[in-house]
């Protein structure tokens, strides 16, 4: 093994023993990944960041010996931010900097810059079980989905953080707005979406857009165009997912043939254990019609149409409350339902970091999600997800 090589393997296991996690595979895809995006000797300096957000001078503290000033480590930060490699943001006047996971941070800062290689990599990753084990197993996961606004009545008591028009409101400028590079990811694979062919349907608020606009990977846009893309998102069926945050910092719109969280979700017996959402759809059978609309709305597999009774039926193990289908439904026979116990966010990213940090998993936690995967296929009849 050679010294570079080397290199790369720890910044795997630097990753891997931050919040969110990076583990290795026997194929080595992560490795590849990362020499996707860092030099060597921006591999060695990113081992010298951690999950939480630390200015220059601490980093410093731990990178000197590669650098020879604090000038020269900023202008290399700056240069793997740029690369998507980490991440940074400006708090009271100052730039700090941390680790980005690859999910949601790394693969995301690559917007605009796939290429056939990476996407190749990227694909073997994330389809290899260790990293799927290591995703679910954080103690609360990094988005959450909301209900659109058309699904929500008075009689929901709708709580400021399930609400995306209070959620904007009370969002930090600037707001951004850049394509989905899920549905970027799946164009370059001839495989465009089957539910929109817009591009800019994603959103970032605060030092997050601030950090979009830096890279040139999005736009700065107003809070009144801000609520216009979201309303096209909303009519054309894209679900909201946003930080699992109660300030939010962005808003994916997403779709179930393009979208890597609702795809892995999909993958899943009882993917609701591993998933935040404070409702869910309820069908009147009296009303219902049968028409398989809701069928084909419905971005997470949730709603189907039983061709023996000729009612539909939602699968609550599955539906995660984003109401997409009650607008789209001509009778009117859907409606959403609050859970009995709210789960209401931590405050900001760094608040939920540390949630995750502190509740992370080891070999142990992890072989026990595994276990609880088999026996959820066993239960539910659908032991073909596990292959």
């Amino acid at each position: 093994m050679d010294k570079n090589e080397h290199v790369y393997i720890k910044l795997q296991r630097h990753i891997d023993n931050q919040a969110i996690g990076f583990p290795s595979t026997k194929s080595g895809s992560e490795i590849r990944i990362l020499k996707h995006i860092f030099t060597p000797i921006e591999a060695e300096i990113a081992t010298c960041l951690t999950y939480r957000p630390e200015p220059l001078e601490k980093i410093f503290e731990r990178a000197g010996y590669l650098v020879e000033s604090p000038e020269k480590l900023s202008q290399m930060l700056d240069c793997i931010e740029n690369k998507g490699g980490i991440e940074s943001k400006v708090k009271d006047g100052k730039r700090l900097y941390c680790n980005a996971p690859l999910v949601v941070g790394m693969y995301e800062h690559q917007l605009g810059k796939l290429t056939p290689g990476f996407i190749k990599d990227f694909n073997e990753y994330v389809s290899d079980k260790r990293f799927g084990i290591a995703f679910i197993s954080t103690k609360l996961p990094q988005m959450r989905t909301i209900p659109i606004a058309e699904s929500i009545q008075p009689q929901h008591n709708v709580s400021t953080f399930d609400e995306v028009a209070v959620l904007l409101q009370q969002a930090e400028a600037p707001f951004a707005v850049f394509e989905c590079i899920c549905r970027q990811k799946k164009s370059l694979e001839d495989k465009p979406c089957q539910v929109t062919d817009r591009k800019e349907t994603c959103f970032a608020f605060g030092s997050t857009a601030q950090a979009v606009l830096r890279r040139g990977s999005g736009r700065e846009i107003t809070l009144d165009e801000t609520m216009s893309i979201l309303e096209q998102n909303q009519k054309q069926g894209l679900v909201l997912q946003p930080s699992n945050t109660q300030k939010a910092e962005f808003i994916c719109s997403c779709c179930g043939c393009c979208c890597g969280i609702l795809s892995m979700h999909k993958s899943l017996p009882k993917p609701l254990n591993f998933w935040a959402s404070n409702f869910y759809a309820v069908i009147d059978t009296d009303a219902c019609d049968a028409c398989g609309i809701c069928e084909t709305r419905c971005q997470a597999g949730a709603a189907s149409v039983s061709e023996k009774t000729q009612q539909s039926s939602i699968d609550l193990n599955r539906c995660i409350g984003c109401g997409i289908c009650i607008p789209a439904c001509p009778p009117k026979a859907i409606s959403l339902q609050k859970k009995p116990a709210e789960v209401k966010p931590p405050q900001t990213r760094e608040d939920l970091y540390d949630i995750i940090m502190s509740h992370k998993k080891g070999k142990l936690g992890k072989l026990k999600v595994t276990g609880k995967l088999f026996i959820d296929a066993s239960l539910t009849g659908q032991t073909h997800l596990l292959k």
